[in-house]
């Protein structure tokens, strides 16, 4: 069996990665790590695991964790990674960081929206971890920066358009919706239950961090510049990610031309789930589960298409495409301890 380590395993990424595991065929966990349960059983912090997970939290240390685990999951926040990849890495361990210390190609890129990176010397090595896109790299990778939620949810449906050359790049405009668990489970304001119940707001308007990421890959798939217009909206639920995205077309394109796009860039890929034309995607379809759901219209009178995706944020926008990218890796089934069935209601 293969030794899992996950640093962080109390946030709800973490508890999302040890639900996954649990079930998964190929794999042991060993190691829970947690700042603020140091000594308690995991059971007791998340009671939905009483009598399925018997580990109790521990304090990081590194060569404990080295001499337990062949793959280590890092659900921490950002600038944390950075610090005990690199020791992790020298040991032999294949690292998935789900924070976004490794998403990004270029340091200064990252530094631009989020802190100066300790780490540098590893972003030759580090690999996206957008599972259907860079399937290829990911094969052999050691490091992974899984992406974000919001960036999944909107470059899985435009990444094939944008590699046909079908999409003007300078008209491309992304509403998303997600719900309250996407800011993780640290005390808000923002976040209490009272603020956003029965409420929906947009926040972050044009400012958010996740969006130079999407600029960077969607960037890769055009093959020049993209700077999207990027709004993120709160939803009073637990769970759930939604992207509505418009844009013009380069060229008039019937239905049919757009899902057979779509429809041979994702042949091998067992998460993503087309609809077909017409047809909204709903996030109630993905809840717990590892699949992106896309359907699409096409505004034919002003030649536009407007996208729509759906994912679980928890699951294919953290911990379930974090798992995926390890069966990857590893050469396991792609989606060994992911065949979560939907909820039909």
């Amino acid at each position: 069996m293969i030794r899992i380590g996950i640093v962080g395993a109390t946030g709800y990424a973490g508890a999302e990665l040890v639900r996954i595991l649990s079930g998964h065929p190929d794999v042991s966990l060993t190691v829970l790590t947690s700042r603020q349960y140091v000594g308690q059983p995991f059971e007791k912090i998340y009671p939905a695991f009483k009598g399925l997970v018997g580990l109790n939290c521990e304090a990081y240390d590194t060569d404990q964790i080295c001499s337990q685990t062949d793959v280590v999951f890092l659900a921490l926040p950002h600038k944390l990674p950075m610090a005990f990849a690199p020791d992790l890495l020298k040991n032999g361990k294949k690292v998935i960081d789900l924070s976004a210390d490794f998403r990004f190609s270029d340091p200064a890129k990252y530094e631009a929206v989020y802190q100066p990176h300790t780490s540098k010397e590893l972003f030759s090595q580090s690999v996206y971890g957008l599972s259907e896109v860079f399937f290829d790299q990911i094969k052999n990778a050691d490091l992974i920066g899984n992406p974000g939620c919001y960036p999944t949810s909107v470059i899985l449906p435009l990444y094939p358009l944008l590699k046909a050359g079908l999409i003007d790049v300078t008209t491309i405009i992304a509403d998303s919706k997600s719900g309250a668990s996407g800011a993780g489970r640290s005390l808000s304001l923002t976040t209490h239950i009272s603020e956003i119940s029965e409420s929906f707001k947009a926040y972050k308007v044009t400012g958010h961090r996740h969006k130079p990421e999407m600029d960077e890959v969607l960037t890769d798939a055009a093959g020049q510049p993209v700077d999207i217009t990027f709004i993120p909206h709160l939803l009073p639920m637990s769970r759930g990610m939604e992207s509505t995205i418009y844009a013009s077309l380069k060229k008039r394109v019937t239905p049919d031309e757009i899902y057979s796009c779509l429809s041979e860039f994702y042949a091998d890929c067992p998460f993503i789930r087309l609809y077909d034309h017409g047809v909204a995607t709903d996030t109630a379809n993905v809840r717990g589960t590892n699949f992106c759901d896309i359907g699409f219209v096409l505004e034919k009178d002003k030649n536009r298409i407007v996208m729509m995706s759906v994912i679980d944020n928890l699951v294919k926008g953290a911990a379930g495409q974090a798992v995926q990218n390890m069966n990857i890796m590893l050469g396991l089934d792609e989606t060994a301890g992911l065949n979560t069935m939907p909820y039909p209601i």
